[in-house]
Formats: structure tokens, sequence, C-alpha cells
């Protein structure tokens, strides 16, 4: 598996991750499928497992993705030392909603029962602060975090759905190797808003989510020309193309596709061998 470094870490990880949300939402698998999945993900050479203490139905469901990881993980036959889970705290689920919370108090409890959920034996090793709450400031919801670096809880921070100057303002609080927000071939903001250039310019990884536009999307992507020709050609799955691109945008993306079935896991580690010419990058960008 190619492997490529943490932000600034001197941590290598696995070229694409494994986004483990699929697992404990809504219409969710047996929790054995699940368990298999990471399983099969982690022979396949992942060693980047992206959840979050929403990933879950609702409320009275929290954490559940992060306990199920643990489970996994703790359940694997081989290796799982150099794998670093990334987790995320800041919405909440009410009624199967997502809302903002950045109250520090909150924050500082959810870190607590994130860090027991993994496991409760070792640091976090990637807490990401979910989505940026208008009603504190960046440094108010990210003072409880640098509290739980200093105090064992979480090894490295990172942040999501932040522009270039919130992570500028979170860098003031605490050391950021990480930026997770929304890009794929309907959502190309990070191209545009700057968040993808600073990221190459500090060394922070980049992880896109919803790299296939999401439940409702990922199904037109065979409309899109220029994607559906080159995964003929190729002979990969569209998927293994968008990720390809993806990939193509710069070094320091790292892709994390959801999965819930082992096919849909193999699959996506197929798109480290699928290399893009600048022309047929171009070729997607027009028609994107």
């Amino acid at each position: 598996m190619e492997t490529q470094q943490l932000g600034k870490t001197g941590i290598f990880v696995s070229a694409i991750g494994l986004g483990a949300m699929p697992m404990s939402i809504y219409d969710r698998p047996p929790e054995s499928q699940s368990v298999q999945v990471i399983h099969r993900a982690l022979d396949l050479g992942i060693t980047f497992v992206d959840t979050a203490d929403s990933y879950c139905k609702d409320e009275s469901d929290k954490h559940h993705n992060e306990r199920l990881i643990h489970k996994a993980l703790s359940s694997y036959q081989g290796d799982v030392s150099q794998v670093i889970v990334a987790t995320k705290g800041g919405l909440m689920r009410p009624n199967q909603t997502w809302v903002r919370n950045g109250n520090p108090e909150h924050l500082r409890q959810t870190i607590r029962v994130s860090f027991e959920a993994l496991g409760g034996e070792k640091p976090i090793d990637l807490w990401q602060y979910h989505s940026p709450d208008p009603q504190y400031t960046v440094a108010e919801s990210l003072a409880p975090v640098k509290e739980a670096v200093q105090n064992g809880l979480i090894r490295f921070v990172g942040v999501s759905n932040f522009s270039v100057e919130q992570i500028k303002q979170a860098r003031e609080v605490v050391d950021i190797v990480s930026v997770q927000n929304q890009y794929n071939p309907w959502e190309r903001q990070p191209e545009r808003d700057g968040v993808l250039q600073y990221c190459e310019e500090k060394e922070l990884t980049f992880l896109p989510w919803s790299p296939f536009g999401g439940s409702r999307r990922h199904k037109n992507l065979e409309d899109i020309p220029a994607i559906a020709q080159l995964a003929k050609q190729k002979g990969v799955s569209v998927y293994c193309i968008v990720l390809a691109w993806l990939r193509s945008k710069s070094s320091c993306i790292l892709p994390i596709p959801g999965a819930s079935k082992i096919y849909s896991i193999e699959d996506s580690i197929r798109a480290v061998d699928v290399k893009l010419s600048e022309a047929e990058v171009r070729k997607i960008d027009q028609q994107t």
C-alpha cells in the first residue's frame, strides 16, 4: 500500500483511508458485516480510519461508530499498532439531524467519551473539531481540545468544515495537522476558497469528505462523460476514477471513501494504482 505523511507528524498512513460513517447511520448493516469490512480494509493495508462521535442514528446512539471501530480493531488477528483512528466532535444528532455544538463544556465531555469509546488506553490518534459553531469563537471551542492534548487524551488535532481564516485562528490555539472539508466533482469549493492551497503551503493533510457526492449523487457519476469514459478505458469503476482525480489535485489529499460492504473498500483500494494524465484531469474538470 502506498503511504503518505499525516501533516508534518512524521507518521505515515495509507494513501487511501476508510470512511466508517455508513456503518453506523440510518440503514446500517449488521455489526458482524461492518467488522468484516474493517478487517478487510486492514488486510488490504489501510491504516487510516475516519469516524466521529456523531456517526450514529441519533443522540441515544452517540459514539456508536467509535465503539464499532474499537471492537473491530480489538478482534483483528493482525498488527494494528500502526492504525490511526481519526474521530470528530462538535455535532449533535437530535432526531437524525445534524446540529453544531461548539460549547466548550460539551466538547470537553465528548472528548472524554470518545477516548473511552476508542478503548481508553492510549490518546485519541487524531481528534477533529467537526464544524465551527458561530455561537462560540474558534479559540473558545478549541480551549478544551488544547487541554485534552496536554492531559494525554488527544495526540493530534484537526479541523473540519473550516475556512482559511478559521484554520488560522485554530492554529493560534493548538497545532493543527489536518483539514476535512467536502470535496467531490460537484463540490469543488476547496479549489476556489484557498483551503487546498493553504493546506499545501502549511503541509496539512486534506481529507475530502463525501468524495462521491453522498448517497443522493454517487449514482450520477456515470452521467459525467469524462469519468465514465476513463473508467471504461482503464477497466476500473467510476469511483476509482474520482479517487484518482482527487489524489491528482494535490499530494496533501488523502481520500476517505465510505464503505459498508467488502467489495466497496476493495474497489476503492484499486484507485491507488490509477494514474491520470494532466489532460485527463482537465477533461474531468471541464465537465464538473
